[in-house]
């Protein structure tokens, strides 16, 4: 049972923050833009961390579905299209897991192609994290981030000084100083559950269409095939199934609407950034899920106050670590052409519309071309042991 290999410990607790730059400004981005209930979208998410670390006892992320975020924040739908698209994307994934296919496509698609996945996820939260919320703050933040990640190239990988701490208290203090009031975040404490919700048939055909269809490819690339690539290389006596994340992504998604949660993956960024600062058990996938309960059913009435407490800033330097983590592990190719086409699948990733879609069939057409017969770890089985980091990226 995973929940056997789950220890809470310093490290277990700063490893917790490795994905707290990717999962909060989204998280936040559809609350604030789509009118949710803060305490349905916080206790949901928390709860669906909480269960993972107890199921598979590795510090397996849960995220927000970032295709469905995204279109939900700048499209600024309604609801109760998000929770249909979040059914709907469920029942494809169970599908797709239950006939097969998910195993299928993770035989065809040779590990190159993961990396190249991988790399341009990497270079897709850099690019957030540098590019947007580092100057978020203008100069002072400019201080801030540069301060932050000082402090964690000092003590990244440290077990006794894990620097995700030290950053967010770093952060904490930063937003005290500059006029959050925590006497009012902690005078706001009152109690409130998730709210029940029972999506239409018509709100589940919609999300198909608006937010599933373009989710899908991104889930399949990064959330399935990448994420078991990346516990491959930094839990190798631990193998897990594509078909078992695929299950526990449709499990996720055929809950969060009913409790008014927003639709939910695992994914390869997540693990690294959990794992880079410190994270080896589910303990503290645990932990982070605690937060995000406490959070929505404590503090959700005084959400938008929360929020000030969590700098850009120091949310672009963790997610920036995160990224970095992702991106080092391309170092296993050997082979220059595997390597050519890596390269090539995360410039689609990078740059195109659909790119994950697009570098995922590209990218293995080329190998396949190329390379016609299945070779066992490249194509045509799962992944075997890959060198990963031991501590920190």
């Amino acid at each position: 049972m995973g929940w056997r290999r789950i220890r809470f410990d310093r490290n277990e607790v700063a490893g917790a923050f490795g994905d707290i730059g990717t999962d909060f400004p989204l998280l936040a981005g559809m609350i604030l833009s789509a009118g949710l209930d803060p305490a349905s979208v916080l206790a949901m998410f928390g709860l669906m961390q909480v269960a993972t670390g107890l199921l598979y006892g590795l510090p397996m992320p849960v995220q927000p579905l970032k295709a469905m975020a995204v279109i939900v924040i700048t499209q600024k739908l309604a609801p109760a299209v998000l929770y249909g698209g979040g059914l709907a994307v469920g029942l494809a994934m169970l599908v797709l897991a239950a006939t097969g296919a998910v195993e299928w496509v993770a035989r065809l698609v040779p590990r190159a192609v993961v990396r190249g996945i991988q790399f341009g996820l990497g270079l897709q939260l850099a690019s957030l994290a540098l590019g947007r919320y580092v100057a978020a703050d203008g100069p002072a933040g400019y201080v801030l981030a540069a301060v932050a990640f000082a402090l964690t190239v000092a003590l990244l990988g440290h077990r006794r000084w894990p620097p995700a701490l030290l950053v967010i208290g770093l952060g904490v203090g930063y937003a005290l100083i500059r006029g959050a009031d925590a006497w009012q975040i902690l005078s706001g404490v009152s109690v409130r559950l998730p709210a029940p919700v029972v999506p239409s048939a018509r709100d589940i055909a919609t999300g198909f269409v608006v937010l599933a269809l373009p989710q899908l490819p991104l889930s399949l690339a990064n959330s399935v095939l990448a994420t078991r690539q990346v516990v491959a290389d930094f839990f190798p006596d631990h193998p897990l199934t594509v078909r078992r994340i695929a299950l526990t992504y449709a499990a996720m998604n055929l809950i969060n609407p009913w409790g008014g949660g927003v639709p939910t993956c695992h994914g390869s960024g997540g693990l690294a950034g959990h794992y880079a600062f410190g994270a080896r058990t589910g303990g503290s996938v645990v932990i982070y899920g605690a937060l995000y309960l406490a959070l929505g059913v404590f503090w959700s009435r005084g959400f938008a106050d929360v929020l000030r407490l969590f700098p850009l800033p120091v949310l672009g330097v963790i997610l920036t670590f995160e990224a970095l983590a992702l991106m080092r592990l391309l170092r296993d190719l050997r082979d220059p052409l595997d390597l050519s086409t890596a390269l090539l699948v995360s410039l689609a990733v990078l740059g195109l519309p659909y790119g994950y879609v697009i570098g995922l069939v590209v990218g293995t057409v080329l190998v396949r071309l190329r390379r016609p017969r299945w070779e066992g770890g490249e194509v045509g089985s799962e992944p075997g042991r890959s060198a990963g980091p031991e501590v920190g990226i």
